[in-house]
C-alpha cells in the first residue's frame, strides 16, 4: 500500500469514527413585532408568505429552533408552552426570523 492510501484510509477511518451530533434546537421569542401594527408573528406551513398561516404568534411567545441556521430569512420552529417547556410537542411550523430574538441566560 502506498503512503498516499495509507494516509487517505486514516483520514477516512478518522472522519468515520467522528459522531455527528444533532441540532437539538435554541430558544427563542418573538420580537420586533409593531404594537401599532398586526402585532402578531404568522407561524406558516412552510417558509414563505404565501403559505398558509396556521398560527397568530404574540410578542413574547418562545419558540424551540429546529436547524442552526434559516433558509432564506425563514426557520422551522417548535412552539414552546412555557419558557421551560422543552418537551417538542407544541405546534410546529415556519417564522420569518427577523421576528424572533435568541434567549440568552
Amino acid at each position: 500500500m502506498t503512503v498516499l492510501k495509507s494516509l487517505a484510509l486514516a483520514a477516512l477511518t478518522a472522519l468515520a469514527a467522528t459522531t455527528a451530533q444533532a441540532y437539538d434546537g435554541e430558544q427563542y421569542v418573538v420580537c420586533n413585532l409593531n404594537p401599532d401594527g398586526d402585532n402578531f408573528l404568522a407561524l406558516r406551513t412552510c417558509g414563505a408568505s404565501s403559505c398558509d398561516m396556521t398560527m397568530k404568534l404574540g410578542p413574547g411567545t418562545f419558540v424551540i429552533t429546529m436547524e442552526p441556521y434559516s433558509d432564506n430569512g425563514w426557520r422551522q420552529v417548535i412552539i414552546q408552552r412555557t419558557i421551560q417547556d422543552w418537551s417538542y410537542s407544541g405546534p410546529s411550523g415556519w417564522v420569518y426570523d427577523k421576528y424572533i430574538c435568541e434567549v440568552r441566560y
